[in-house]
């Protein structure tokens, strides 16, 4: 999967932001439900919940770290089955598609990443999401499910990655002219991994 090492590297870059300020933002949101609402034992649920969700991750990392596949996948799904609204749960169904795709599973992959694409409340989290699919489609060869991804691309920071995929495509389809029209203008725009695009820029001689 091309150019996934960078996409990890925004991962773990909103997790990290979310272990800094993960437990003020929690504390502000209980806040502000206190200031308008009160209701004790709500609020009570909600902090217990947070720290629930946060104590499964915790053990699902160091489960995901050690290569424990299988421990990992059941504290995983705990995690998705129970806290599905949390941060805690997306960054679990990332790191799960990356544990599977490595094993070999690519059809499992697929489901965790399509599971954060389904359930993601962050644009940053959905979009990661729709690029690592799209990326696995390219990989799993199945060319219609990743142009349907990468159609039509928002102007945003993640432009130039979809663009990219779509050059993918279209060289694996055997369109080299609108392939390299794609990787021209993913190059322009901006891309995570300038370099290959302008490898394969070169093979197609732009």
């Amino acid at each position: 999967m091309s150019s996934y090492q960078t996409e990890e590297e925004q991962v773990e870059a909103i997790k990290k932001w979310w272990k800094d300020n993960g437990k003020s933002v929690i504390g502000g949101v209980v806040l502000g439900l206190a200031v308008v609402g009160g209701g004790k034992g709500w609020l009570e649920y909600q902090r217990v919940q947070a720290e629930n969700a946060s104590a499964n991750f915790e053990g699902f990392s160091q489960a995901a770290f050690s290569g424990d596949l299988e421990t990992a996948e059941q504290r995983g799904k705990t995690l998705l089955d129970e806290y599905k609204g949390s941060a805690y749960a997306m960054f679990a169904a990332f790191e799960l598609a990356q544990l599977h795709y490595q094993a070999g599973d690519k059809d499992k992959a697929r489901v965790n990443l399509q599971w954060v694409l389904d359930n993601a409340r962050q644009e940053a989290i959905s979009q990661l999401a729709k690029i690592r699919l799209a990326r696995l489609m390219l990989d799993m060869e199945a060319y219609d499910d990743a142009a349907r991804l990468t159609a039509n691309p928002a102007e945003d920071a993640y432009q130039g990655e979809f663009l990219s995929i779509q050059g993918e495509v279209k060289l694996a389809q055997g369109d080299r002219e609108a392939a390299r029209a794609a990787f021209a203008r993913a190059l322009e725009i901006g891309v995570s991994n300038p370099s290959l695009i302008r490898m394969k820029l070169m093979e197609l001689g732009g």
